[in-house]
């Protein structure tokens, strides 16, 4: 079947403010009548429920915060990225800000493939005794095996946190606390902060958890 594209783009956005209550379906369904009220040529799929071509790097939890958001679209007329964004900016919805759209192979793979980590600043809203967070980040990073479990019901499973944790740590003299992670991202390899944060004995409710970088495997990519 021919082909309904020529040009594929890449976004990267912040998702803050009102919009750390919108989830991942309810995200993709704003950027989609974001572009349909700026009116840019998006191709669509074939069949029976045409949808926008479009793909996100990952999904963002609900209450998460974000400045480093990605998404492809596949456009039917070839635009200028620079006129991509003024136009979608001048129809999105509060709280999402593009920063950069940039021309990508049509052919490359799937963000979702080429995703290999992502970098986290969570800031604890309640107040910690700082000596005692420390040990217990000292000891978890130390652990061999961190078994956890993931799912619900009969869907549980058990997984090992630790292989998933690159880094993390405390921000020093930071009030409230700030902690840095980074976490895998990778398919069937995927960390996620509020585990970290429960496997420390915290309360992810308590917390503001901020995306501050997705890495790509560059050389998947090129």
């Amino acid at each position: 079947m021919q082909a309904n594209y020529t040009q594929r783009l890449r976004l990267t956005f912040s998702k803050t403010g009102p919009t750390r209550f919108i989830g991942h379906l309810d995200l993709a369904l704003t950027l989609e009548r974001a572009l349909n009220r700026a009116r840019i040529p998006v191709a669509y799929t074939q069949g029976f429920n045409p949808r926008p071509r479009m793909q996100m790097a990952a999904a963002l939890p609900l209450g998460f915060t974000s400045e480093c958001e990605m998404a492809d679209i596949w456009l039917m007329e070839t635009m200028e990225p620079a006129q991509v964004r003024q136009q979608l900016m001048a129809k999105m919805a509060p709280g999402i800000i593009i920063h950069q759209i940039a021309d990508v192979d049509l052919k490359g793979p799937t963000l979702q493939t080429l995703t290999t980590e992502s970098a986290y600043t969570v800031t604890l809203l309640n107040p910690v005794d700082t000596a005692v967070l420390l040990q217990k980040i000292t000891d978890l990073l130390a652990a061999d095996t961190l078994v956890r479990e993931r799912g619900h019901g009969k869907k549980q499973k058990e997984y090992d946190l630790r292989p998933l944790i690159y880094d993390l740590h405390l921000v020093a003299d930071s009030d409230p606390a700030i902690l840095k992670m980074r976490l895998a991202m990778e398919e069937n390899k995927n960390g996620r902060p509020d585990e970290v944060l429960l496997e420390l004995g915290l309360d992810p409710l308590a917390a503001r958890i901020h995306r501050t970088a997705i890495v790509l495997n560059e050389t998947v990519e090129s």
